[in-house]
């Protein structure tokens, strides 16, 4: 017995410093920043600078067909998706009202003629009497403005004539333009109102190829936005396909809600295949700037700050101070490159392996498609390798490998 409990003290020790060794090479290994962070190669490209934002597919020319005299739906002629020609009828509203009025105006001018014909007929016996001096003259200018206000009555009643049998047309309501019809508002039977606005009736896309896009920009971003700029969009319906536009016009009423400014954008856009359909939520890219052939740092290497930040941010400071060479973001500049004017961008930091230590290194910054950002200046060339992140067990201690002890 005693001999067996040696052995299992035995190979329990050996187990111990067997688990101690590989819980020693490990924590030696997680220490190396090569294994400890993730690191990419930088390389030279192109970047483009986007903005966006979402906006909706509108028909180019949408036309709003209403009415100018109230009345019942009597007759429809067209419905959802019907191809129409200009002029061709579209409803009807109920006639018999209008046709009513339509004959008691005309009933109207005919007594108005008839009194017409008796004024002119006063007039003549009146001038025949003056002449012979059986009248007076007041007499005879009494007769004279009876005749006139007759012919201005006639007048009168053939225009609220002519005003009746404009509004009995208007009960036939016909297409102004070609197109399609995507909206219809009203249905057979129903009575519209046209007392104090016209009412919509029926919509017609004029062309469906030609489609725009209503978007809003914040003032931000407006600045950089032109006309004739290329647009790339998608949509909920395609999600795998891309589409392309072209900006049309910047509209210069702002829109300011909760303190917020933002500008109206209009892209049109070809819709040859028809595949894109009004009323279509559109996530709209526009390319404001490009940049070829320079060096790009992803952005998760400027977003990667490891924990102890401070102190190499405060050495990196230090060092170009005590040997009086200039500074990270400025290295590899001549004298007159650091005195001229200074390009536009922002300052950022990102972090070397440079002799298997981290190095903090500052960088000027440009435009960014918001995955790589153009690097404008600093200690940095295509092929360092920069810290994008820290592996998940790059920082913690691997378990002890051994045997439990009894």
């Amino acid at each position: 017995m005693k001999h067996i409990g040696k052995i299992v003290i035995g190979v329990a020790v050996l187990a111990s410093l067997v688990g101690g060794g590989v819980w020693y090479v490990r924590q030696q290994a997680a220490q190396d920043p090569a294994v400890r962070y993730k690191l990419t190669t930088l390389e030279t490209g192109s970047v483009t600078q986007t903005v966006s934002a979402n906006g909706t597919l509108n028909p180019l020319v949408l036309v709003n067909v209403g009415t100018q005299v109230s009345g019942t739906v009597k007759k429809l002629y067209v419905d959802f998706n019907d191809k129409v020609v200009a002029g061709q009828k579209l409803l009807e509203l109920d006639q018999s009202l209008l046709q009513a009025q339509a004959r008691q105006t005309q009933a109207n001018v005919i007594n108005v003629a008839a009194a017409l014909d008796l004024a002119k007929a006063n007039e003549a016996r009146m001038k025949a009497l003056l002449e012979k001096e059986y009248i007076s003259r007041q007499d005879y200018d009494q007769s004279l403005q009876a005749l006139k206000s007759a012919q201005a009555q006639l007048l009168q009643a053939k225009a609220a004539a002519d005003k009746d049998q404009v509004n009995l047309g208007y009960t036939v309501i016909s297409s102004p333009v070609s197109g399609v019809v995507v909206a219809r508002l009203v249905d057979l039977g129903q009575t519209v109102a046209a007392s104090f606005q016209t009412p919509t009736l029926i919509q017609i896309a004029q062309d469906l190829t030609k489609m725009a896009i209503d978007t809003s920009f914040a003032e931000a971003d407006i600045g950089n936005i032109k006309e004739g700029l290329g647009v790339r969009f998608t949509v909920d319906a395609f999600p795998n396909k891309g589409f392309q536009g072209v900006v049309q016009q910047i509209r210069l009423n702002p829109t300011n809600q909760q303190n917020v400014v933002t500008y109206n954008v209009r892209i049109k856009v070809d819709n040859p295949d028809l595949i894109l359909l009004p009323g279509m939520t559109a996530y709209v890219n526009i390319g404001v700037q490009k940049r070829s052939d320079v060096l790009l740092v992803p952005n998760a290497a400027l977003r990667f700050k490891p924990a102890d930040a401070a102190e190499k941010k405060a050495e990196a400071d230090a060092k170009p101070a005590a040997g009086g060479a200039p500074a990270s973001g400025e290295a590899g500049k001549g004298p007159g490159e650091r005195k001229g004017k200074k390009r536009d961008g922002q300052n950022g930091m990102v972090y070397v392996l440079a002799d298997g230590e981290l190095r903090p290194v500052s960088v000027q910054l440009g435009i960014t498609d918001n995955r790589n950002t153009e690097i404008l200046s600093g200690d940095l060339k295509a092929g360092d390798r920069v810290v994008t992140g820290e592996n998940s067990n790059g920082n913690k201690a691997p378990s002890s490998v051994g045997m439990r002890m009894f």
